[in-house]
Protein backbone atom coordinates (compact mmCIF):
# COMPACT_ATOMS: atom_id res chain seq x y z
CA UNK A 1 0.00 0.00 0.00
CA UNK A 2 1.29 3.46 -0.84
CA UNK A 3 1.78 5.76 2.17
CA UNK A 4 -1.19 8.11 2.09
CA UNK A 5 -0.70 9.76 5.47
CA UNK A 6 3.04 10.30 5.35
CA UNK A 7 4.20 13.62 6.73
CA UNK A 8 7.33 15.35 5.64
CA UNK A 9 8.70 16.63 2.35
CA UNK A 10 9.66 13.20 1.05
CA UNK A 11 6.07 12.04 0.55
CA UNK A 12 6.30 12.76 -3.18
CA UNK A 13 10.00 12.06 -3.77
CA UNK A 14 10.68 9.50 -6.48
CA UNK A 15 14.34 10.23 -7.23
CA UNK A 16 17.09 11.50 -4.93
CA UNK A 17 20.81 12.03 -5.46
CA UNK A 18 22.95 11.32 -2.41
CA UNK A 19 26.24 13.22 -2.15
CA UNK A 20 29.06 12.40 0.26
CA UNK A 21 30.93 15.38 1.77
CA UNK A 22 34.07 13.23 1.97
CA UNK A 23 34.17 12.61 -1.80
CA UNK A 24 35.28 14.98 -4.54
CA UNK A 25 32.75 16.22 -7.07
CA UNK A 26 33.54 18.73 -9.80
CA UNK A 27 31.53 21.93 -10.24
CA UNK A 28 30.39 20.66 -13.63
CA UNK A 29 28.98 17.39 -12.29
CA UNK A 30 27.45 19.08 -9.25
CA UNK A 31 25.67 21.58 -11.48
CA UNK A 32 24.33 18.78 -13.67
CA UNK A 33 23.08 16.91 -10.60
CA UNK A 34 21.36 19.96 -9.12
CA UNK A 35 19.70 20.91 -12.43
CA UNK A 36 18.77 17.33 -13.37
CA UNK A 37 15.18 17.41 -12.17
CA UNK A 38 15.83 15.16 -9.18
CA UNK A 39 13.38 15.67 -6.33
CA UNK A 40 16.10 16.39 -3.76
CA UNK A 41 19.76 16.13 -2.89
CA UNK A 42 20.57 14.17 0.25
CA UNK A 43 23.93 14.93 1.86
CA UNK A 44 25.51 12.24 4.02
CA UNK A 45 28.21 9.61 4.37
CA UNK A 46 29.44 6.87 6.67
CA UNK A 47 33.03 7.94 7.33
CA UNK A 48 35.13 11.07 6.91
CA UNK A 49 32.19 13.45 7.25
CA UNK A 50 33.12 16.64 9.11
CA UNK A 51 31.52 19.98 9.83
CA UNK A 52 33.87 21.71 7.38
CA UNK A 53 33.36 19.42 4.39
CA UNK A 54 29.59 19.35 5.00
CA UNK A 55 29.43 23.16 5.10
CA UNK A 56 31.51 23.33 1.93
CA UNK A 57 29.23 20.95 0.03
CA UNK A 58 26.08 22.69 1.27
CA UNK A 59 27.40 26.09 0.16
CA UNK A 60 28.05 24.73 -3.33
CA UNK A 61 24.60 23.12 -3.58
CA UNK A 62 22.93 26.35 -2.41
CA UNK A 63 23.88 28.03 -5.68
CA UNK A 64 20.93 26.08 -7.09
CA UNK A 65 17.28 25.80 -6.11
CA UNK A 66 17.19 22.03 -5.61
CA UNK A 67 15.78 20.94 -2.20
CA UNK A 68 18.55 19.73 0.09
CA UNK A 69 18.43 17.47 3.15
CA UNK A 70 21.14 16.32 5.56
CA UNK A 71 21.35 12.72 6.68
CA UNK A 72 22.92 13.41 10.04
CA UNK A 73 24.80 10.26 11.00
CA UNK A 74 27.19 12.01 13.40
CA UNK A 75 27.31 15.12 15.54
CA UNK A 76 30.32 16.32 13.53
CA UNK A 77 27.98 16.92 10.60
CA UNK A 78 25.41 18.92 12.56
CA UNK A 79 25.36 21.81 10.12
CA UNK A 80 22.54 24.40 10.08
CA UNK A 81 21.04 25.64 6.84
CA UNK A 82 19.59 22.49 5.30
CA UNK A 83 15.93 22.34 4.34
CA UNK A 84 15.41 19.11 6.28
CA UNK A 85 17.26 16.65 8.51
CA UNK A 86 16.99 12.86 8.46
CA UNK A 87 18.28 10.88 11.43
CA UNK A 88 19.20 7.26 10.58
CA UNK A 89 18.42 4.39 12.95
CA UNK A 90 19.99 1.09 11.84
CA UNK A 91 17.31 -1.39 12.81
CA UNK A 92 19.36 -4.54 12.12
CA UNK A 93 22.54 -3.27 13.80
CA UNK A 94 24.37 -5.51 16.23
CA UNK A 95 24.05 -2.99 19.04
CA UNK A 96 21.32 -0.66 20.27
CA UNK A 97 23.97 2.06 20.06
CA UNK A 98 23.05 2.45 16.38
CA UNK A 99 19.30 2.29 16.94
CA UNK A 100 18.87 4.84 19.71
CA UNK A 101 22.13 5.22 21.66
CA UNK A 102 24.04 7.70 19.53
CA UNK A 103 20.84 9.50 18.64
CA UNK A 104 20.06 10.03 22.34
CA UNK A 105 23.60 11.32 22.94
CA UNK A 106 23.20 13.83 20.12
CA UNK A 107 19.83 15.00 21.44
CA UNK A 108 21.29 15.42 24.91
CA UNK A 109 23.91 17.72 23.41
CA UNK A 110 21.91 19.56 20.74
CA UNK A 111 18.25 18.88 21.50
CA UNK A 112 17.47 22.45 22.49
CA UNK A 113 18.78 23.72 19.15
CA UNK A 114 17.48 21.08 16.76
CA UNK A 115 14.93 22.20 14.14
CA UNK A 116 12.38 19.61 15.20
CA UNK A 117 9.76 20.70 12.66
CA UNK A 118 12.23 19.86 9.90
CA UNK A 119 13.65 16.67 11.41
CA UNK A 120 12.54 13.07 10.85
CA UNK A 121 13.87 9.61 11.64
CA UNK A 122 14.54 6.94 9.02
CA UNK A 123 14.78 3.25 9.79
CA UNK A 124 17.71 1.68 7.93
CA UNK A 125 17.77 -2.01 6.99
CA UNK A 126 21.26 -2.74 5.62
CA UNK A 127 21.42 -5.81 3.36
CA UNK A 128 24.97 -5.77 1.96
CA UNK A 129 27.65 -7.08 4.32
CA UNK A 130 30.30 -5.35 2.21
CA UNK A 131 28.88 -1.90 2.82
CA UNK A 132 30.89 0.43 5.03
CA UNK A 133 27.77 1.13 7.10
CA UNK A 134 27.32 -2.61 7.70
CA UNK A 135 30.88 -2.98 8.96
CA UNK A 136 30.58 0.10 11.17
CA UNK A 137 27.31 -0.95 12.80
CA UNK A 138 27.81 -4.72 12.73
CA UNK A 139 24.51 -5.06 10.88
CA UNK A 140 23.14 -8.57 10.43
CA UNK A 141 22.71 -8.39 6.68
CA UNK A 142 21.86 -11.99 5.76
CA UNK A 143 18.15 -11.62 6.36
CA UNK A 144 15.41 -13.86 5.04
CA UNK A 145 12.51 -12.23 3.21
CA UNK A 146 10.35 -12.69 6.31
CA UNK A 147 12.96 -11.01 8.50
CA UNK A 148 13.44 -8.07 6.14
CA UNK A 149 9.68 -7.57 5.89
CA UNK A 150 9.46 -7.79 9.70
CA UNK A 151 11.93 -4.91 10.06
CA UNK A 152 9.89 -2.89 7.57
CA UNK A 153 6.71 -3.53 9.57
CA UNK A 154 8.49 -2.78 12.84
CA UNK A 155 9.51 0.64 11.51
CA UNK A 156 6.13 1.30 9.90
CA UNK A 157 3.62 -0.08 12.40
CA UNK A 158 5.31 0.04 15.80
CA UNK A 159 7.82 2.88 15.50
CA UNK A 160 5.69 4.91 13.04
CA UNK A 161 8.80 6.04 11.19
CA UNK A 162 8.06 8.00 8.01
CA UNK A 163 10.96 6.43 6.06
CA UNK A 164 12.27 2.88 5.77
CA UNK A 165 15.62 2.86 3.97
CA UNK A 166 16.55 -0.43 2.29
CA UNK A 167 20.31 -0.11 1.87
CA UNK A 168 22.43 -2.28 -0.44
CA UNK A 169 25.20 0.32 -0.71
CA UNK A 170 27.86 -0.92 -3.12
CA UNK A 171 25.77 -3.39 -5.10
CA UNK A 172 22.40 -3.70 -6.79
CA UNK A 173 19.96 -5.50 -4.55
CA UNK A 174 17.16 -8.05 -4.76
CA UNK A 175 14.26 -6.06 -6.21
CA UNK A 176 11.76 -8.79 -5.35
CA UNK A 177 12.71 -8.41 -1.68
CA UNK A 178 12.61 -4.62 -1.94
CA UNK A 179 9.10 -4.79 -3.40
CA UNK A 180 7.94 -7.12 -0.61
CA UNK A 181 9.21 -4.64 1.97
CA UNK A 182 7.39 -1.79 0.24
CA UNK A 183 4.15 -3.75 0.03
CA UNK A 184 4.25 -4.32 3.79
CA UNK A 185 4.18 -0.60 4.55
CA UNK A 186 1.01 1.31 5.40
CA UNK A 187 2.25 4.85 6.05
CA UNK A 188 6.05 4.89 5.69
CA UNK A 189 7.90 5.52 2.44
CA UNK A 190 10.44 2.96 1.22
CA UNK A 191 13.76 4.41 0.07
CA UNK A 192 16.05 2.12 -1.90
CA UNK A 193 19.78 2.73 -2.29
CA UNK A 194 22.51 0.59 -3.77
CA UNK A 195 24.17 -0.02 -7.11
CA UNK A 196 21.86 2.08 -9.29
CA UNK A 197 24.26 3.14 -12.04
CA UNK A 198 22.16 3.48 -15.19
CA UNK A 199 18.64 3.92 -16.53
CA UNK A 200 17.91 0.19 -16.67
CA UNK A 201 18.70 -0.40 -13.01
CA UNK A 202 16.87 2.81 -12.11
CA UNK A 203 13.68 1.54 -13.75
CA UNK A 204 13.87 -1.77 -11.89
CA UNK A 205 14.39 0.03 -8.57
CA UNK A 206 11.58 2.49 -9.32
CA UNK A 207 9.18 -0.40 -9.88
CA UNK A 208 10.04 -1.77 -6.43
CA UNK A 209 10.56 1.25 -4.15
CA UNK A 210 8.77 4.52 -3.55
CA UNK A 211 12.03 6.49 -3.72
CA UNK A 212 15.25 5.62 -5.55
CA UNK A 213 18.50 7.01 -4.13
CA UNK A 214 21.50 7.29 -6.47
CA UNK A 215 24.88 7.88 -4.86
CA UNK A 216 28.11 6.19 -5.95
CA UNK A 217 27.25 6.46 -9.64
CA UNK A 218 27.47 10.25 -9.42
CA UNK A 219 31.19 9.86 -8.80
CA UNK A 220 31.89 6.72 -10.84
CA UNK A 221 29.55 7.08 -13.84
CA UNK A 222 28.09 10.62 -13.95
CA UNK A 223 26.38 10.20 -17.33
CA UNK A 224 24.66 7.01 -16.20
CA UNK A 225 23.69 8.61 -12.91
CA UNK A 226 22.07 11.58 -14.64
CA UNK A 227 20.08 9.23 -16.89
CA UNK A 228 18.45 7.69 -13.82
CA UNK A 229 16.33 10.78 -13.16
CA UNK A 230 14.12 10.48 -16.24
CA UNK A 231 14.10 6.69 -15.96
CA UNK A 232 12.71 6.83 -12.42
CA UNK A 233 10.22 9.61 -13.12
CA UNK A 234 8.77 7.70 -16.09
CA UNK A 235 8.41 4.39 -14.20
CA UNK A 236 5.36 3.36 -12.19
CA UNK A 237 5.40 1.18 -9.09
CA UNK A 238 4.51 -2.47 -9.66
Amino acid sequence: MSPEHNEGPFGSWRHVFKLDPDRTITDEVLEAVCLSGTDAVLVGGTTGVTYDNTVDLLSRIRRFEVPCALEASSTEAAVPGFDWYLIPMVLNAASAEWVAGRQAEAIAQYGSFMPWDATWAEGYVILNDGAEAARLTGARTELTEAEAVAYARLADRLMRLPVVYCEYSGRFGDMRLVRRMREALTQARLFYGGGVADAGQARLAAEAAHTVVVGNAVYDHPAGALATVTAVKQTALL
